[in-house]
């Protein structure tokens, strides 16, 4: 059994895993639905440009989409080497090293704060009271996370396969559960995403996953292994592209109007 020290311990260093994958993870991690953004960002109405900070931005995977609808985007990323891969990417959107619990920006300075695949790495006690802080009136916080769509047999199949020593689901039974309160009763929608993919390709994906970086060298290496034969012995995924299929979930929630500014 892994005690709370141990299991914090090990999301602690998975949290910190990702810059040593930061070029490879630009390239194979997918984007987010459209329509999750869209939804995401309904309660701001039909602002044009809106500002939105893109907390724990990562490579700029949720940058992409939030500038492919309209908004004007600063991109807040406590790992340099992750850092330097969205500058790489988009070179006009502002890059600020900072980190969710002390976030580089002035009071009321903008409409939403998203985080893709980052919320369940962020210390909620710190992180939502400077949230609060950096949103305007009416602003919207939402959460993403793209998982894999477990409705399909052999997506489950894999997910067995791609288990390690270092596994465990950050979000796992929690997020719907969501709330504080500086912020509305948090809202869910889930939204169908797929992920251009060969066997090479997902097989590269799995391996900028925390729990597969983590792990030591050889393990790792067999892993990886063990994972293109299951995808190249497996009918759906074994000649050329396919569509990975995802389900991408979103937490949304405003900025209460009622509590002190």
């Amino acid at each position: 059994m892994t005690d709370d020290g141990d299991l914090a311990a090990r999301q602690a260093q998975r949290a910190q895993s990702f810059g040593t994958q930061a070029a490879v993870y630009a390239e194979h991690r997918p984007g987010y639905a459209a329509a999750s953004i869209r939804w995401a960002l309904e309660p701001l109405g039909d602002k044009d440009s809106p500002v939105i900070l893109d907390l724990g931005a990562g490579t700029g995977k949720l940058t992409e989409g939030l500038l492919a609808v309209g908004a004007e985007v600063i991109a807040v990323e406590p790992d340099d080497a992750m850092r330097a891969e969205l500058v790489r990417r988009f070179p006009g959107v502002t890059a600020l090293s900072g980190a969710a619990e002390e976030i580089p920006l002035p009071d009321r300075s903008v409409d939403a704060v998203v985080a893709g695949q980052a919320f369940h790495w962020f210390d909620q006690a710190r992180a939502f009271p400077e949230i609060a802080r950096v949103l305007r009136a009416g602003g919207v916080f939402a959460a993403f996370w793209n998982r894999d769509d477990e409705r399909v047999a052999w997506v489950v199949g894999l997910e067995q396969v791609v288990r390690t020593d270092a596994s465990f689901t950050p979000t796992k039974g929690s997020i719907r559960r969501l709330a504080h309160p500086l912020f509305t009763e948090f809202e869910h929608a889930e939204f169908d995403h797929t992920h251009r993919r060969t066997a090479e390709s997902l097989t590269a994906t799995i391996g900028t996953h925390s729990h597969t970086v983590v792990i030591p060298p050889a393990q790792r290496a067999e892993l990886l292994d063990r994972t293109l034969a299951y995808l190249r012995r497996t009918p759906e995924t074994a000649r050329g592209e396919f569509d990975f299929p995802l389900r991408t979930d979103v937490l949304r929630a405003t900025r209460r109007a009622d509590v002190p500014e």
